[in-house]
């Protein structure tokens, strides 16, 4: 089968590798897409870790092929999500409820082979069975729908409040209808690419604000004294203090970019206690899989649109070589 492997910092390549063999609590799974992400250009750039020979690809979709022994609830085509997050179960983190923190973290696509191949070996705790038309590109974005579930969740935000989000990326258009579906009475969206904000207009935003034309002022004007939560969707050092900037007072701050390691912000500890802003960072999707999945099925969530190219898995090395493009996601299919 062909896979796409990690060889080491700018080195990865398409290879022939032999199928998996399954073993018991294992599923195999026949590829159908997997969605490129920024993490695995991070791992690309070697500034995230993932283990040398292994397949890249954590968001993913196909179809079972066949099961191991030990499991008795799937059948040979029967269509399934993957999450590619695995936990311990037994740190404390874990045991506290809080998996998506475990200490011993592993993924599929970073420390086991993942979806970038034409068969991928899946535990089956991993494995999340759907059923439906749903086309298998948007299937394979159930794990950023699900990572997004759990920011809004974090946001907490209440029926009628003012939200901004700060990118109008894949992650930064999906935060913004589920910002809608969770009942904000206004969805702002930041971007300063005009494509992104007319596709932010179609998928039903409020305000749209243009960071490189507005200052800061006039787009704390724009959202009537600043937005009740803000979610910062670029990860960047300079989105993160415009994301305080811009909360109303008594807000709710959601860091859900991923910033590099060394980047730092200059954060005014009087300004957090005297207008009591709230602010956190949201890491993967603890236990939202399945919601998305039901989001994604039942027609409530729109990412068809988000999906702006269609490749072969031959094509992924040169993607992640590649400078970013225009794209907003990019799905391989196998």
């Amino acid at each position: 089968m062909q896979a796409v492997v990690f060889r080491g910092v700018h080195l990865v390549r398409a290879e022939e590798r032999a199928r998996p063999e399954v073993g018991p609590g294992q599923v195999l799974v026949r590829v159908r897409a997997c969605g490129v992400c920024g993490t695995d250009r991070h791992i690309y750039e070697g500034e995230f870790p993932a283990a040398p020979g292994v397949v890249l690809g954590h968001e993913y979709a196909g179809e079972v092929v066949e099961v191991g022994p030990g499991i008795g609830d799937l059948v040979p085509g029967q269509k399934v999500a993957v999450d590619p997050n695995i936990a311990c179960g037994i740190c404390r983190p874990c045991r506290m409820g809080k998996v998506h923190l475990c200490e011993n973290l592993t993924a599929l696509g970073v420390n086991y082979d993942g979806g970038f191949a034409e068969y991928s070996l899946v535990p089956r705790a991993q494995v999340y069975p759907f059923s439906g038309d749903l086309d298998w590109a948007e299937a394979a974005m159930a794990e950023p729908v699900a990572c997004c579930l759990h920011g809004i969740d974090l946001a907490g935000i209440r029926g009628g409040e003012r939200v901004l989000v700060i990118g109008g990326g894949a992650i930064g258009q999906i935060h913004a209808q589920l910002a809608g579906l969770s009942g904000a009475g206004c969805v702002a969206l930041s971007d300063p690419v005009l494509r992104r904000r007319e596709l932010a207009r179609e998928m039903g935003v409020d305000i749209l604000l243009d960071p490189s034309t507005q200052s800061l002022d006039e787009m704390r004007a724009a959202l009537g004294g600043g937005a009740d939560v803000v979610i910062e969707a670029v990860g960047s050092a300079a989105t993160a203090e415009q994301s305080i900037a811009l909360a109303a007072r008594g807000g709710t701050v959601i860091w859900f970019g991923v910033a590099a390691p060394e980047a730092r912000s200059t954060v005014s500890p009087y300004d957090i206690y005297r207008r009591e802003i709230t602010v956190r960072g949201s890491f993967v999707n603890p236990f939202t899989h399945e919601r998305a999945l039901t989001l994604l099925t039942g027609g409530r969530l729109r990412v068809g649109p988000l999906i702006t190219r269609r490749i072969g898995l031959d094509e992924v090395p040169a993607v992640l070589a590649a400078p970013a493009r225009d794209d907003l996601k990019v799905v391989a299919i196998p």
